[in-house]
């Protein structure tokens, strides 16, 4: 095909892998989805580059890994010279355009994207700072159980009314560009911020799952021994200051399960207005999340660790006059998206910073591909830099101040038998330790990251002495230009706006 492709990318925040009918045994209702899984490439093991919205977010579009690019938490710098999916497409002749969360830091909001249709639900400012120096310290911005205790139909959230607008801004985009002759191909990112906490959705939505046996966590609290990372992570959340009920748990369960099945639905809402303009033929359609959510699994909840529930992501690409329809079981990443779109799009391979991914396109055409997946943590619960290394059946999680975990995925899916220490499996370990000593400096990025956080802190508490100029970004608009003006030719303007156009012959 020599017709430029178009991209449309579907974004879910905190979209757990298993949970979608075509990747786990949940009985979750999400048709489109799945309609779109039967005739696309679907990456059953995909993982995120750090279980963490901005530093997922982050690297996703840089594929760099978040301590190569500074992006530590959810209140670090985005750097504006960090080339990004955006900035190598806009270069290439593609007209970017993001609508929803990607959870920018800093001031600049755009980072490639030419127009971006929505502010941000999250803040764009350092308020939301860890500090590695006060591991006793709860945030009191940070997660709590508060989220599950409150778990429930509800009539309307900010969630629900953030979403709903990315899905009209975007709609209304596909519209204008199919409207638009002189139109470039595109690249556009519609990014919800469902099935993310709190875990509240429409009745209607709820109520699908009325009569349904709702799976419980297959392991609880008490199942396994917890590591210290977990321990951190119960603390920082308040996991013990606020115990949940069974009832409690189901009925999160079934609001998340529920949340899943409105994120469909808008998803739904956009593919039929790719079909309806007639762009979809020619539009490669990529569906992911940022992360994933524990949902009780091992008495945790939300993310901020590698266990599967938390680190693997949905992945899939659509676009059946391209490539058949397949499942991909090797280990993939999210850092693999530029290359794989710069790769799709026939532009050069990224040169102007270091890229930890690699094309999926050998695996899109169904070859063989690579089989590895990367990735950091370095945020809240964290005392020093946690990383992981997904390669084969094998599973190596490796921190400074923690005892070493690696898991056979493939006779142990739940990470029920950490093996680092089983002398049978003594050379593979020695042979992943050497693996991380030569791919990350694990003192340096510690030490940066606590420079990084005291920077920070200071930045934050000044600017919010006095007057405080917001970072959030401002969509612009001009109402003079909108809809019918005075100024304007109405008949044209009529004949612009329809679509399709009514022809007289």
């Amino acid at each position: 095909m020599t017709e430029k492709p178009n991209f449309l990318v579907l974004m879910a925040d905190q979209l757990m892998a298993d949970a979608l009918p075509f990747l786990g045994q949940w009985p979750v209702h999400a048709p489109r989805m799945a309609a779109l899984a039967e005739r696309g490439v679907v990456f059953a093991n995909a993982y995120c580059p750090s279980p963490l919205c901005a530093p997922s977010r982050f690297s996703l579009l840089a594929s760099q890994l978040p301590s190569r690019i500074g992006a530590y938490d959810n209140a670090a710098d985005f750097a504006g010279d960090t080339p990004t999916i955006a900035h190598y497409l806009r270069a290439g002749g593609w007209h970017t355009i993001l609508s929803g969360k990607m959870h920018f830091v800093g001031a600049d909001q755009l980072h490639g994207f030419e127009e971006r249709l929505t502010t941000d639900i999250y803040p764009a400012d350092y308020g939301w700072t860890p500090d590695w120096t006060r591991p006793e310290h709860r945030p009191t911005w940070y997660h709590s159980m508060d989220s599950v205790v409150t778990a429930g139909p509800t009539v309307r959230t900010n969630q629900i009314d953030f979403d709903e607008e990315v899905v009209f801004t975007t709609r209304r985009k596909l519209f204008d560009i199919a409207r638009d002759p002189a139109a470039r191909p595109f690249f556009l990112v519609a990014s919800l911020t469902h099935p993310h906490d709190p875990f509240a959705i429409h009745r209607r939505y709820w109520d699908l799952y009325e009569g349904v046996d709702i799976p419980m966590p297959r392991l609880g609290r008490a199942d396994v021994a917890d590591d210290p990372h977990a321990q951190r992570l119960r603390h920082v959340c308040g996991t013990d200051l606020m115990p949940v009920t069974e009832d409690q748990v189901r009925a999160a369960r079934r609001a998340y399960f529920g949340a899943i099945s409105f994120v469909d639905e808008q998803f739904g809402l956009i593919l039929d207005t790719l079909e309806e303009t007639g762009l979809a033929s020619n539009t490669v359609v990529l569906v992911c999340g940022d992360h994933g959510e524990m949902l009780g699994e091992r008495g945790l909840w939300y993310k901020m660790n590698f266990f599967e529930n938390a680190a693997r992501v949905p992945l899939l690409v659509h676009a059946p006059a391209r490539f058949a329809p397949a499942r991909v079981d090797a280990a993939v990443s999210t850092l693999d998206i530029l290359p794989t779109l710069l790769d799709l799009a026939g532009l050069p391979p990224a040169d102007a910073a270091p890229v930890d991914g690699q094309s999926l396109v050998p695996h899109l055409q169904g070859e063989q591909g690579h089989d590895e997946a990367l990735a950091e943590y370095l945020g809240e619960g964290a005392i020093a830099p946690v990383v992981m290394i997904r390669r084969g059946d094998w599973k190596f999680i490796h921190c400074p101040a923690d005892p070493d975990q690696l898991y056979n995925l493939a006779q142990d899916r739940d990470e029920t038998r950490n093996l680092a220490n089983d002398p049978a499996h003594a050379a593979l370990v020695a042979s992943l330790r050497e693996e991380v000593a030569a791919r990350w400096d694990l003192p340096t990025i510690a030490a940066q990251v606590v420079a990084s956080q005291r920077r920070r802190h200071l930045v934050a508490q000044a600017n919010a002495t006095g007057t405080l100029t917001h970072w959030d970004h401002q969509v612009p608009r001009d109402a003079s230009r909108e809809y019918i003006r005075a100024h304007m030719d109405l008949e044209l303007l009529e004949a612009v706006a329809r679509f399709p156009r009514v022809r007289f012959d």
